[in-house]
């Protein structure tokens, strides 16, 4: 009652992702932000202990406090890293200041002794082995997103070591290898997928794959320097501007690199067939589409096309 269009889709983003899985697990709920040492000093051990304690219910769920600030200001969450258990919508204990292993295994056992968990082993242990791969690889995209590449790589390769036949696992693997600038790692891992008759076809994997091609186009500083400096020099030559867009997202300077991509179609959107707005959706579908820079590259691309 009495809340906007935004607070209200932060209370259901909120429900969706907390409240209901904590109905019969018990949430380990915590607040940080990606500017936050402290947080990411804390990370490591709360999906470490949440990933040993899922077989007895219990699950790791984050929430940013600069994207819900409305959720953080619910909790009054004064600082950050803080971090509660929850279960049944509630907090049953404020988890803060467990910030060893085995201070938060000592808690998290004394809390599971007295509330009715629903236990890992009471249910199809296969369903819950995909649940939780799940789980991990949506914390892996989340901390890709926010620029972690090596954490986000060191998550989805233990999901494919649980999960060998997980596609969503080896895409997300190779996509932050290549963030972590490790092309070569990458590589082998796409071909173990494609070796795999389970994953080989799923759409996630060439995914990773046209990532990968589009990291295949790598130059050093140098050579990126001249092809930003022959593009700029002649804007007409369009081959030179494709070029250059390629050389500089291979190089990490994806802004960059969609700005020119964008200019390009604001240019002359047929040219070449659209190679432009072709290299655009390529990059979409390597960077991921629920990417936020990517939802807002799109819409960039969007009012170029359609006004």
């Amino acid at each position: 009652m009495g809340l906007n269009i935004d607070e209200q889709k932060a209370v259901e983003r909120f429900k969706t992702d907390v409240v209901e899985p904590s109905m019969t697990k018990l949430v380990i709920l915590d607040f940080y932000a990606d500017w936050c040492g402290p947080c990411k000093a804390l990370a490591p051990m709360l999906e470490k202990v949440a990933a040993e304690y899922a077989d007895k219910g219990v699950v790791l769920k984050k929430v940013d406090v600069d994207k819900e600030k409305f959720i953080a200001s619910q909790f009054q969450v004064q600082s950050i890293p803080t971090v509660y258990a929850m279960f049944q919508g509630q907090p049953v204990a404020d988890l803060t200041n467990a910030r060893s292993e085995s201070q938060l295994k000592q808690t998290l056992d004394q809390i599971l002794a007295q509330v009715p968990i629903q236990a890992g082993d009471a249910g199809d242990p296969q369903a819950q082995a995909a649940e939780q791969a799940e789980q991990f690889v949506a914390m892996g995209e989340e901390i890709l997103a926010g620029g972690d590449a090596a954490r986000a790589a060191g998550i989805f390769a233990q999901v494919t070591e649980m999960a060998p036949d997980n596609a969503p696992a080896h895409a997300g693997l190779i996509r932050a290898l290549i963030q972590a600038e490790q092309v070569e790692e990458a590589k082998k891992v796409l071909e173990a997928a494609r070796a795999n008759p389970a994953i080989a076809a799923d759409p996630a994997i060439e995914t990773a794959a046209s990532a990968l091609d589009l990291a295949g186009s790598k130059v050093d500083d140098s050579e990126l320097v001249g092809l930003r400096e022959k593009a700029s020099a002649n804007p007409q030559d369009m081959d030179a501007r494709l070029a250059y867009a390629e050389a500089a997202f291979a190089a990490g300077e994806r802004d960059a690199s969609a700005a020119e991509l964008l200019a390009m179609v604001e240019a002359d959107r047929e040219w070449n067939e659209g190679a432009a707005r072709t290299k655009l959706v390529e990059i979409f579908s390597a960077v991921g589409l629920e990417d936020p820079w990517v939802v807002e590259t799109r819409r960039k691309l969007s009012r170029l096309l359609f006004g």
